[in-house]
C-alpha cells in the first residue's frame, strides 16, 4: 500500500492542516482549476486569495496560481474556522502516560473536529494545552455525553487501541438519569436493529435482526427518578438513548429522543443525564488490566430542581 506523504505544513493551534489527494484522471489545467471545483463551498475568490498567500502547498513548496494540475498528487492547507461558541467547561484529566491519555470529556463539547465544531473540541484543545501534537482518540464520544474518552499519545500505538474498541474489547459503563417507572422490569438486556441514515441527525429502530445490545439495570430511584447502570455491548450511535427511550423512559436533556427538539449550541442548559463511567480492558501493549472511572457527576440527581432550572 503506498504511504501517505507527512504534510510540509505544521498543525495551527492543535489543528492539522487539511490534505487532499488529486484525482489520477481530470479536464483541469491547473490546480486551482481543481480546487474551485472540489470545494465548492470556498469561494473562488479565497481560494485565489489562498493561492497569492503561499497558503495552499505540495511537497515542493506553495502552489501558484497557474500551477499545472498534477495527478495524483497532494497538495495541503489549512481549513477556514468557523465562528465557533465557547464551551465554558474543563476538561479533567483523568490518567496519563507514555501511551494513553484518559479524560473526563465534559457535556457539550465535541471529541474531534466535524461541521461547526473545530477549535472547541476535545482533541485540539487537548493537542494545544498539553502540548502533544500526535494525539488521537482511540474512540468517539458523542458531544453531548460527557465522560471518559481515551487518547493515544504515541501515533505508532494508535491501530493496537482503536482496534481493541472496535473488536469489543473494552467493558463500557455508563450511567443515566431518567424517570422511574416501577412497573419497569429491571434488569433487562435490550436488542435492536439500529439505523443511522448520511444527513439525518437522527437515528431509529427498524424492524430487522438486532445489531444492537444494551443491559439495562437501576442502580437507585428517588423522587420520582431513576438512576440506571446502562452496559452496552455494541456501539451504534444514539444506542443508548434510543434503547432509554424505547423502554419509555428516556435519558433527562435528551433533544433527540423520544421527539427531536432543536437547541442552539450557546445554549448549554440541562444537559443529557448521560455519563461514561467506566472504561476496563487489558492493554494490548503491556498487559496490564486497566480500570479508569469517571469523577464527574450527573447533575439531575442530587441537584435536580437547580439541573431543571438551568
Amino acid at each position: 500500500m503506498r504511504r501517505k506523504p507527512k504534510a510540509p505544513l505544521p498543525q495551527r493551534n492543535g489543528l492539522d492542516p487539511a490534505r487532499l489527494r488529486l484525482p489520477a484522471e481530470g479536464p483541469w489545467a491547473t490546480v486551482r482549476d481543481h480546487l474551485v471545483e472540489r470545494l465548492p463551498r470556498v469561494a473562488p475568490e479565497r481560494i485565489d486569495m489562498m493561492l497569492r498567500e503561499d497558503r495552499i502547498v505540495g511537497l515542493d513548496g506553495p502552489i501558484g496560481p497557474d500551477t499545472p494540475y498534477a495527478p495524483d498528487s497532494y497538495v495541503w492547507f489549512h481549513r477556514d474556522l468557523p465562528t465557533e461558541v465557547p464551551v465554558p467547561f474543563e476538561i479533567g484529566i483523568v490518567h496519563r502516560d507514555e501511551n494513553l491519555l484518559v479524560v473526563d470529556k465534559p457535556h457539550f463539547l465535541a471529541t474531534i473536529p466535524r461541521g461547526q465544531h473545530v477549535m472547541e473540541t476535545a482533541l485540539v484543545r487537548l493537542r494545544h494545552d498539553l502540548g502533544l501534537p500526535d494525539l488521537v482518540p482511540a474512540h468517539r464520544l458523542d458531544r453531548v455525553t460527557a465522560g471518559l474518552v481515551m487518547f493515544v499519545v504515541r501515533p505508532e500505538l494508535r491501530g493496537k487501541y482503536q482496534t481493541m474498541f472496535r473488536d469489543r474489547a473494552v467493558r463500557k459503563e455508563y450511567e443515566a438519569i431518567a424517570r422511574h417507572d416501577p412497573e419497569l422490569e429491571l434488569p433487562r438486556t435490550v436488542r435492536s436493529h439500529i439505523v443511522k441514515e448520511r444527513g439525518v441527525i437522527t437515528a431509529r429502530e427498524v424492524d430487522a435482526p438486532p445489531n444492537s445490545e444494551t443491559r439495562v439495570e437501576l442502580a437507585g430511584h428517588r423522587d420520582g427518578l431513576g438512576r440506571y447502570r446502562l452496559l452496552p455491548r455494541t456501539g451504534r450511535t444514539h444506542q443508548l438513548r434510543l434503547h432509554m427511550s424505547g423502554l419509555g423512559v428516556p435519558i433527562l436533556g435528551d433533544d433527540f429522543y423520544p421527539v427531536l427538539t432543536e437547541k442552539p449550541l450557546d445554549d448549554f442548559t440541562r444537559p443529557l443525564q448521560l455519563l461514561a463511567k467506566v472504561l476496563e480492558f487489558t492493554d494490548p501493549v503491556t498487559g496490564a488490566v486497566r480500570r479508569f472511572e469517571s469523577r464527574r457527576e450527573l447533575g439531575a440527581w442530587n441537584r435536580h430542581e437547580e439541573w431543571a432550572a438551568g
